[in-house]
């Protein structure tokens, strides 16, 4: 077995940028690139996706993402493995395959289902976030289980170029990797624990070499517009040097390290995962060289018994409106705009927030209430002023309401400020939407069922 493995973040989420994760392919000397592209409103998007279109589901950007990758990762030897696959990580593969063969590569694509468990959730059980049944929060249209390194290793011993899968825990999706190449037993909770670590802290991509943690005066991170994302080296025995490409921007160090650790944790005694409960309270992190940094200490208890599920429910429909009002006055000219709205969707099943934003800033007005009450466009302190006068100055409605039709009265409405409003509106936009809310349960380990495909290039197309 290996007694190092390097693996480098390819993504932080869905709209991540493609060319870092080109040059770690390239240049890095990788084993495996994980790109997380995952989030829990992302798999609720691609299960509406899949709903309207069976074929659909997939992470939008996987062709574009794959179709920059697959040459750079057979010519330098790297897996690619990443949760691109959505709602439907079947179609993902046969994507990934058809984009292989374009590109006259041979190679597998290994698939992991299981992670759908719509058909097992109890939706009189309930929401972790209010305790409220999952039922009672509106028609539930996804229910994904997150599948652990476990679940993903049989995909990776397969021999796969490409990987793909559904809802992985996030660290999780670098943790098997690292296990496949290390020949750990993740029985052991000191070597999960250690993984663990890594994939939390490489699973942002970016946010570890410097995106998140620029703040200008405060800290300041180098040539920002190219920022290089981040790579790991693993030790056998867990501890692991973080780490970027030489000539990239960005930085790595104790302080963007730290930042990364807390992101999302909300008790450092007890990080539950699929794999372990993580404790950070023993974790270091010291230089090792420039834009390096070593990792260690993680502790780990045993897995748990149940494994967290993201549900997807149907929450109603968003309007969002906005008109624009230019010249002398025109901050009261919006706010008049804002109380013509309220008045006329008085009584209407919305709730409503109008703010007025300025030019060079954001009003920061509350201005929430239902439509029709006094606060319906309240709390605008107004716009910049120019020479005492308002330069120029947008108004924009948000509602939220049960149904499209409702939602839609918004934008009549501010459409209608063209000819039936304060003078000078121009510039209307509108949009409505369909909103899924998410919410969170427990389910028994044992009544998830991971499943692992294998498609091959010589495969005929389905």
């Amino acid at each position: 077995m290996n007694r190092t493995t390097r693996i480098g973040s390819g993504a932080g989420f869905a709209g991540d940028r493609i060319e870092p994760a080109a040059a770690l392919a390239e240049h890095a000397g990788l084993d495996d690139l994980v790109l997380e592209c995952l989030a829990e409103r992302t798999i609720a998007l691609g299960q509406q996706r899949r709903l309207a279109d069976p074929a659909t589901g997939y992470d939008p950007m996987l062709r574009a993402r794959l179709r920059r990758l697959l040459p750079v990762a057979a010519r330098r030897g790297v897996r690619l493995v990443s949760n691109m696959g959505a709602a439907n990580p079947p179609a993902a593969a046969e994507v990934a395959r058809d984009l292989l063969r374009e590109h006259g590569l041979t190679g597998r694509v290994a698939v992991l289902t299981g992670d759908d468990v719509l058909d097992r959730i109890d939706l009189s059980a309930p929401a972790l976030e209010d305790g409220r049944p999952l039922g009672e929060h509106g028609e539930v249209v996804s229910a994904n289980a997150y599948l652990g390194a476990e679940d993903l290793l049989p995909a990776l011993r397969t021999g796969a170029s490409v990987v793909l899968t559904g809802r992985v825990a996030d660290p999780s999706l670098f943790l098997a990797p690292i296990a496949h190449r290390l020949g750990w037993d993740l029985r052991d909770p000191a070597l999960a624990a250690a993984g663990t670590l890594t994939g939390h802290l490489l699973e942002c991509a970016g946010q570890v070499t410097g995106g998140y943690f620029a703040d200008p005066g405060l800290n300041d991170v180098p040539r920002p517009a190219e920022l290089g994302f981040p790579f790991a080296d693993v030790a056998a025995d867990g501890p692991a040097v973080l780490g970027k490409l030489a000539g990239t921007g960005g930085t790595i160090s104790r302080a963007t390290v730290r930042e990364q650790l807390l992101y999302e944790v909300t008790d450092p005694t007890g990080y539950i995962t699929p794999d372990v409960v993580l404790d950070f309270r023993g974790v270091t992190a010291e230089p090792a060289g420039p834009d390096r940094v070593r990792v260690a200490g993680a502790r780990g208890r045993e897995r748990p018994d149940r494994l967290k599920v993201s549900v997807g429910y149907r929450a109603g429909h968003r309007a969002e409106a906005e008109i624009s009002y230019a010249g002398p006055n025109a901050a009261r000219r919006a706010r008049l705009a804002a109380d013509v709205v309220t008045e006329r969707l008085r009584g209407a099943d919305l709730r409503m927030r109008a703010e007025v934003r300025g030019v060079g800033g954001v009003d920061g007005g509350d201005g929430a209430g239902r439509a029709g009450g006094a606060d319906g466009a309240g709390g605008a302190a107004g716009p910049v002023e120019v020479d005492g006068a308002a330069a120029d100055c947008r108004l924009r409605i948000a509602a939220m309401a049960p149904t499209a039709e409702t939602a839609e009265l918004v934008c009549h409405e501010v459409e209608a400020l063209y000819t039936n409003g304060p003078a000078g509106g121009g510039g209307v936009r509108t949009s409505v939407r369909e909103v899924l809310g998410v919410v969170s349960a427990l389910l028994p380990r044992d009544q998830v069922t991971p499943e692992v495909t294998v498609l091959e290039t010589g495969d005929a197309a389905a």
